[in-house]
Order: C-alpha cells, then structure tokens, then sequence
C-alpha cells in the first residue's frame, strides 16, 4: 500500500478498504495483554445467558483495529493525533478457526493546518455497523 501525502489526500479522498480477522484466540491474547478478563469476551454460556447472541470481541480491540487501519494507511504508528468512536453492535466472534471479519473503510473529510486530515472511518462485521461516530485526525508527511 502506497502511503498518501497531504498534498494527495482531498476531501473525497477514499481510504483503501481492509478486512482483520478477530478469532477467539486474539480475544484471550487481548484479555491479557489489557486486563480485561470479561467473562463475555470468553464464556459463550455466560455470554449468552446476558442476552449476548455470543462471545463478543472487545470494544477496544475493535477500536484498536480501526487505529490499525489509520495508521498503516498512513504509513506512521505515531500519526493519529486525535481519535474518538461509539459503540454501536459487539463484533461476535464463533468458536471456529476463522472467528469473525470485521471490515473497515474510510473516506477525508476535511484537510487540517499541520499536514493534518480528518477521516471518518465506517467498520462493518457480518453486515452490521459496529463503531458510529469514528473519526480522527491523522498526520500525513
């Protein structure tokens, strides 16, 4: 993937599409790596018993994949320099060895003093909206 310059990134400005896959193992990796031992992130009994229709991904995982597509489009770890989400549907996640897809695209809406642009991100699994409002400001070279 070629990383755009500001020059380059209009409003209009379409962000190539990227599916992560999110499998049950990711969510025990998660788990230890945030702290988050949420018996709905790993118990499908329990999960469903809270109305859950299954395990679900962490929201921050999720918010964390949509960091992921940001900043590999921008070519810089270090380029989000604002970012905010909702939470709108969980990412369940089957107990198989493919888990769940969770698809992300996103589109400049507007270019920022300091080589800034800001993005609006849509992040999709299994055809249903899981994060609204996801927006960020990402610095470009």
């Amino acid at each position: 993937m070629t990383n755009p310059s500001y020059d380059e990134a209009q409003p209009g400005t379409e962000l190539p599409p990227r599916q992560y896959q999110v499998t049950r193992r990711d969510l025990v990796r998660y788990a230890g790596a945030s702290g988050d031992f949420n018996v709905i992130h790993w118990n499908e009994r329990i999960a469903k018993s809270v109305g859950l229709p299954d395990v679900i991904a962490h929201g921050m995982l999720t918010m964390a994949l949509a960091g992921r597509f940001l900043t590999e489009w921008a070519g810089d770890p270090g380029a989000i320099t604002e970012y905010g989400v909702r939470f709108s549907a969980p990412v369940v996640v089957p107990d198989d060895d493919k888990g769940a897809t969770v698809e992300f695209a996103g589109t400049v809406t507007e270019r920022l003093e300091g080589n800034r642009v800001a993005v609006e991100v849509t992040a999709r699994s299994d055809g249903t909206k899981v994060l609204t409002r996801a927006r960020a400001v990402v610095r470009l070279k």
